[in-house]
C-alpha cells in the first residue's frame, strides 16, 4: 500500500486546491495560522482573496474568528467569503476561512512613506474607530488591535484585520490563558494589573471588554504620531513587587510631535487609567469626526518632531485633576476591593484562585463610557471655559434589591457587609456618583463579592 505523503498546512503548494479557492502563494504566519493569496476556482466570480487556513488539524479557535466575521459587514472590516476544513491527503481535517484581499501595508509603515499629518492621522484613526464600534455594536472585542493589526490601502482606506484573538458574547471558553490576550504592549492598566495579582494562577482568567479595545486604540494612536510607544500603565517595582503610576507627563504627544493639540487630547483621553474616562468606541468615532471637521489649516502640516524650545499649543481633556492622584485612587480601590472580591487560598504558585468573570468583566469597563470627547479635544487655549468639566458617564447604579448570581451570600466575612441578602465591599474615600464599576448605598460605594468559580476541567483546547 502506497504511504500518504505527510502535507505541512504552513507550506501549500501554488494550486492547492482549498473548498472553492485554489493557493498562489504563501504571504503571511501566526501562531495559529498561514495565509494564502488565493484565487477562485475556475478564475470567475471575485478577485483575489486571503485564505486563512489551520496550522493544527481540528482547531477549533477558527470557531470565533468566523462567527465575528459573519457578523459584521462594514468597510473597515475584511468581508467573510466562505469557511469550512480542508482534508489533507492522509485525512487530517484543518479549519480554514477566505476573506477578501486587502491590498495594503500596515498602518506604521504606510505612515513613514506618506509623511504623516494630523489630518491624516485622524481620517485613518476614525476608520479603525468605526471598526471597533461596528464590533462592539455585535457584542464582540477584537482584543488585539495594534499596528501590524491595520492594513492601510495606497489610497488611505484602513482595514483592521486579524480577528483571530477576538470573541463574543456567548461564546465558550476555549482555554485558561496565563496572560491577557493580545500584544502586551497594547495592554489597557486593568489588564496589567490583573496579570500583577493574577499571573501566576493557572485558572485565572482575564475577560478584555470593549474599554480594552478603545485603549489599545489610544496606544496605536500614540505610536501612529510619535513614532514611539507609550511606556507601560503600571511599572513593576524590582523590590517589593508593587506596582507604581508610569510618568504621566510621557503621555504627551503634542510635547514630542507637532501633532494638533485637539488629536492628542483625545489620544489622552483613550489612555485614561479608568476605563470609564475612555469613552465608548461609537463615541471616539464621533469626537474623531468632529475634529476632523473642524481642524483648520494647520492639520495639513507634516507630523514632525518637536524642538525642545518650540512653543506647544495645549488643549486639556476634562477633569484637568493630576492624573497621578486619580489613577493612584482607583489602583488603590482595585487591589482592595478585588482582594476582598476574590475568596479562596492566598496568590502563589499552585493556588486554587480564579478571579470571578464578572469582576474581571466589570474591571475592564465593558458598558462605560463619556459624551465629553469631542468637546474636550475642541476647546481651544484660551477661550472662556476652556477647561471643561467632566461629566461622569451615566448615572451612579442603585444598590440591588436582591444578589446578584453568583454573589457571596451572608454570613459576610469582615471587612465585608450585609445589604439586601448580599455581601459587599465599602470602597473608601469613594462617594457618589459611583461610576460603572459599583453600587451605590446610603451615600457610599459598594463592590459585590462573588464567590469563586472552580477551575474549567473542559480538555477542549
Amino acid at each position: 500500500m502506497e504511504k500518504l505523503h505527510t502535507v505541512d498546512a504552513a507550506a501549500l503548494r501554488p494550486g492547492t486546491q482549498v473548498g472553492s479557492w485554489r493557493v498562489v502563494s504563501r504571504r503571511a504566519q501566526g501562531s495559529y495560522g498561514v495565509v494564502y493569496l488565493a484565487e477562485p476556482v475556475g478564475g470567475a466570480g471575485s478577485g483575489p482573496a486571503a485564505l486563512k487556513l489551520a496550522l493544527h488539524a481540528e482547531d477549533v479557535r477558527f470557531e470565533r474568528e468566523v462567527e465575528l466575521l459573519s457578523r459584521l459587514r462594514h468597510p473597515n472590516v475584511p468581508r467573510l467569503l466562505e469557511s469550512g476544513t480542508w482534508k489533507s491527503p492522509e485525512g487530517s481535517t484543518f479549519p480554514f476561512l477566505v476573506m477578501e484581499w486587502v491590498d495594503g501595508v500596515p498602518l506604521y509603515e504606510w505612515a513613514q512613506r506618506h509623511r504623516l499629518t494630523s489630518r491624516q492621522a485622524l481620517r485613518l484613526l476614525v476608520q479603525v474607530a468605526r471598526a471597533l464600534a461596528a464590533t462592539h455594536e455585535v457584542e464582540g472585542v477584537h482584543r488585539d488591535v495594534k499596528g501590524d493589526n491595520v492594513l492601510v490601502t495606497e489610497a488611505g482606506h484602513a482595514v483592521l484585520m486579524d480577528f483571530g484573538s477576538g470573541c463574543y458574547r456567548g461564546a465558550r471558553v476555549l482555554t485558561h490563558p496565563k496572560m491577557p490576550v493580545g500584544t502586551p504592549r497594547y495592554w489597557s492598566p486593568e489588564a496589567q494589573l490583573f496579570q500583577y495579582r493574577f499571573g501566576r494562577h493557572a485558572s485565572a482568567r482575564y475577560e478584555p471588554g470593549p474599554a480594552d479595545d478603545v485603549y489599545a486604540l489610544g496606544v496605536l494612536a500614540y505610536r501612529l504620531v510619535t513614532g514611539e510607544y507609550p511606556p507601560e500603565a503600571l511599572i513593576w517595582e524590582q523590590e517589593g513587587g508593587t506596582p507604581r503610576l508610569a510618568n504621566a507627563e510621557h503621555l504627551r504627544p503634542e510635547e514630542q510631535v507637532t501633532v494638533r493639540p485637539e488629536l492628542a487630547a483625545l489620544i489622552r483621553r483613550m489612555m485614561s487609567q479608568e476605563p470609564s474616562r475612555r469613552g465608548r468606541a461609537v463615541e471616539v468615532v464621533r469626537a474623531l469626526e468632529d475634529v476632523e471637521k473642524k481642524a483648520g489649516w494647520k492639520a495639513k502640516r507634516r507630523i514632525a518632531p518637536r524642538q525642545s524650545r518650540e512653543p506647544v499649543e495645549r488643549t486639556e481633556p476634562p477633569d484637568s485633576r493630576p492624573a497621578a492622584v486619580a489613577w493612584l485612587g482607583w489602583l488603590m480601590a482595585a487591589a482592595l476591593g478585588g482582594a476582598l472580591a476574590v475568596r479562596g487560598s492566598a496568590p502563589g504558585y499552585g493556588a486554587q484562585v480564579e478571579a470571578p468573570a464578572q469582576v474581571a468583566q466589570e474591571s475592564s469597563g465593558t458598558d462605560a463610557g463619556t459624551t465629553a470627547l469631542a468637546d474636550a479635544a475642541n476647546k481651544a487655549p484660551g477661550e472662556a471655559g476652556s477647561r471643561a468639566v467632566e461629566r461622569r458617564s451615566g448615572v451612579s447604579a442603585e444598590m440591588l434589591k436582591k444578589p446578584l448570581p453568583g454573589q457571596q451570600l451572608p454570613p459576610c466575612e469582615k471587612p465585608e457587609v450585609e445589604i439586601r441578602g448580599g455581601c459587599w465591599v465599602a470602597l473608601r474615600d469613594a462617594s457618589p456618583p459611583c461610576g460603572p464599576r459599583s453600587y451605590e448605598w446610603n451615600n457610599g460605594c459598594y463592590w459585590p463579592v462573588f464567590v469563586p468559580r472552580r477551575p474549567d476541567t473542559s480538555q477542549q483546547p
